[in-house]
């Protein structure tokens, strides 16, 4: 499919020179006891290979192989499209190394242009960084200290947005109750109020209470003590002493 070979990663070999100074039988038992390793003798030549990753087809995606023959090993490794060659070059320079740390009382490799390859590996790993460590590390406990204070922030943030909604739904309750109010005093008016207690008056003897008549009529007592106070300030009610 074209869109799987357009992601298959790319694959390297690297080989140098080696001898095998023990036996293969016993380099298997050793190397056989690390897992994540798979080992195959074909002959003379032992494979080690290592599989860190497939794809969806269930192919290998991430792995390397080190084959030991008698005179020699190869690496064969991929390298990932979106990776850098140099990077994934030392990191599995580096796994090559620990598994011949392993064997090294069976298998010997030509220490001299062994090393100058992984010093070279190691040069070309360094020069490709634009900036050192400690530059690096610094600009990161900076982005990391800051990450840390809009953390923090966002949290208040957080806090005071819900605090500001519990405030906001007492304050639409509040304004409910107030318009509720508001349309209790607002359904009369002053007149037929007035008219409404001057009823009330006749039919009870001269006298009101107020409970009474706000129940009756749906008007808050606020109003009804307006209203009686607007009444005996225009002339129509005299207060008994």
């Amino acid at each position: 499919m074209p869109d799987e070979v357009a992601l298959s990663p790319k694959v390297d070999e690297l080989v140098f020179d080696g001898r095998l100074t023990g036996s293969l039988d016993i380099i298997k038992s050793k190397l056989s006891q690390i897992p994540f390793y798979y080992l195959k003798q074909a002959g003379n030549e032992l494979s080690i290979v290592k599989v860190e990753s497939r794809n969806i087809s269930k192919k290998p995606y991430l792995f390397y192989i080190i084959k030991l023959r008698k005179d020699g090993i190869s690496l064969i490794y991929s390298i990932p499209q979106d990776t850098s060659d140099r990077m994934r070059r030392a990191t599995v320079i580096k796994d090559v190394l620990s598994v011949l740390s392993i064997i090294s009382d069976q298998y010997t490799l030509d220490a001299g242009k062994f090393y100058q390859y992984v010093d070279s590996v190691i040069e070309n790993l360094l020069s490709g960084m634009t900036e050192t460590y400690s530059s690096l590390f610094n600009k990161y406990d900076s982005l990391l200290n800051e990450y840390r204070e809009v953390k923090k922030l966002d949290l208040e943030y957080a806090t005071a947005n819900r605090n500001l909604t519990i405030q906001t739904a007492q304050l639409n309750e509040e304004n409910k109750s107030l318009k509720a109010d508001l349309a209790a005093l607002q359904k009369f008016t002053d007149e037929s109020l007035m008219s409404m207690v001057g009823d009330w008056i006749q039919v009870h003897n001269s006298t009101i209470d107020i409970d009474d008549f706000a129940k009756t009529y749906n008007v808050s007592q606020p109003r009804v003590e307006q209203i009686l106070n607007k009444m005996v300030a225009q002339g129509y009610l005299e207060l008994k002493e």
